[in-house]
């Protein structure tokens, strides 16, 4: 597929960017393991479009975990939302999607409700580490990050509040905006509105489409990841197609202007502290497709990356700078991936992914660990962060005579 691409920054990286790739996919063996015993729950899977994905990148940090000498457990949820105890025999390496269809086929125990899977978890002498690698509605939403916190269990990554800002690109793209940070020209639509009058629709894009002065226009579910249900409307005729594409997965789409072939730019930030925020890259992806769609994403060979971006460091500086005051807007904290889109001197921010994709050819866990070491790395040092943060949380307990009476 990369023999159809015209686009020269999407031909093969060369040896300088070779020289710079990272150490994040070394072969974990060559750290020395330290068997601390502390336990660790990965969730992957969930009842999302992005399930697939989910399943790659958790399984990948289970086996990372383990071989940094932490107790894991991991926790399949499958798509109807039942919980699943799976054994780290069920899959070998990186698994192939349906590995998991069956979970009582591979070994795995269950299916329990999620109360019930939390109840176990909980009732435990000390608490575990919950690290959520649940892509997509459910895991990044700040839906299983509420759960957890009614448990009161600590895990890693972004809070409620931050996960549920970040994975709604129309409420993230206003708050950044009003901070100054660009963005591209979007509109909003329901799908209420969409089913009461298509016409009508069809006829406001049309006019923000003339005020953008692009006839092609991107279309995409707002809180949806992994570039699916996403699509580029070349033509007026093709944008009921491409709304009818985003409503498959959303209830609210957003139809931005179409940026040119832009760079792909992406940062990976990594901290609590608001003040003292680790920013690696920016990196770069080179798209084998017409745009960063989900086959460009997650299938081998089809697009390239690199952690370290070819461009001046000026900029690069900036970039990195945006990204942390991207990640501070909306109270993030453990990790992220922020992205951006590099049109000529034109820089976007586009979104912010508060579980990005820890597969073997994600870009954030490469990112990281340019400056954290090794994928091994990255993983650890995000379960201590939940770890740090739990400790300074302040618990205090209601009493009746506290309430206002």
């Amino acid at each position: 597929m990369r023999g159809d691409v015209t686009d020269p920054r999407n031909a093969a990286p060369t040896d300088a960017r070779r020289a710079a790739e990272p150490r994040a996919m070394e072969s974990r063996a060559t750290e020395p393991r330290r068997d601390h015993g502390k336990a660790v729950v990965v969730l992957f899977g969930g009842p999302s479009a992005e399930h697939d994905v989910s399943v790659v990148s958790g399984w990948a940090i289970a086996d990372s975990l383990t071989e940094s000498g932490y107790a894991v457990e991991r926790i399949f949820i499958d798509l109807s939302g039942g919980w699943w105890r799976v054994p780290s025999t069920a899959a070998s390496g990186r698994p192939r999607p349906g590995t998991f269809d069956d979970p009582a086929g591979v070994g795995a125990e269950g299916p329990w409700l999620p109360g019930q899977a939390l109840d176990r978890i909980a009732s435990r002498p000390v608490a575990p580490i919950v690290f959520p690698a649940l892509h997509g509605p459910f895991g990044e939403d700040g839906t299983v990050q509420a759960l957890l916190e009614a448990y009161d269990l600590p895990y890693v990554g972004a809070g409620v509040a931050a996960s549920a800002v970040g994975m709604d690109k129309a409420l993230y793209k206003r708050l950044v905006r009003g901070l100054g940070i660009p963005v591209v020209e979007w509109v909003e639509v329901t799908s209420a509105r969409w089913t009461a009058d298509r016409r009508r629709v069809l006829d406001e894009v049309a006019t923000f489409s003339e005020h953008c002065n692009e006839r092609r226009l991107m279309v995409k579910p707002a809180r949806m990841g992994s570039s699916v249900g996403m699509s580029i409307a070349h033509t007026p005729a093709e944008r009921g197609r491409a709304l009818d594409q985003a409503f498959r997965f959303d209830s609210l789409a957003i139809v931005e202007r179409y940026l040119d072939h832009p760079r792909e730019i992406e940062v990976a930030v990594v901290g609590n502290d608001p003040d003292a925020l680790d920013a690696f890259g920016p990196g770069e992806i080179f798209p084998g497709r017409e745009f960063y769609d989900y086959v460009a994403k997650y299938s081998d060979g089809v697009s390239e990356t690199t952690p370290r971006a070819e461009i001046p460091e000026v900029l690069a500086q900036k970039i990195r700078q945006i990204a942390r005051q991207a990640y501070r807007a909306v109270g993030c904290e453990g990790f992220a991936r922020v992205d951006f889109l590099l049109a000529g001197d034109e820089l976007y921010l586009n979104e912010i992914n508060t579980i990005p994709g820890f597969t073997p050819i994600s870009l954030f866990p490469q990112m990281a660990a340019t400056g954290l070491g090794s994928f091994a790395a990255v993983c650890r040092r995000i379960v201590e962060l939940a770890e740090a943060r739990q400790a300074t949380r302040v618990r205090s307990r209601l009493t009746i005579a506290d309430l206002p009476r």
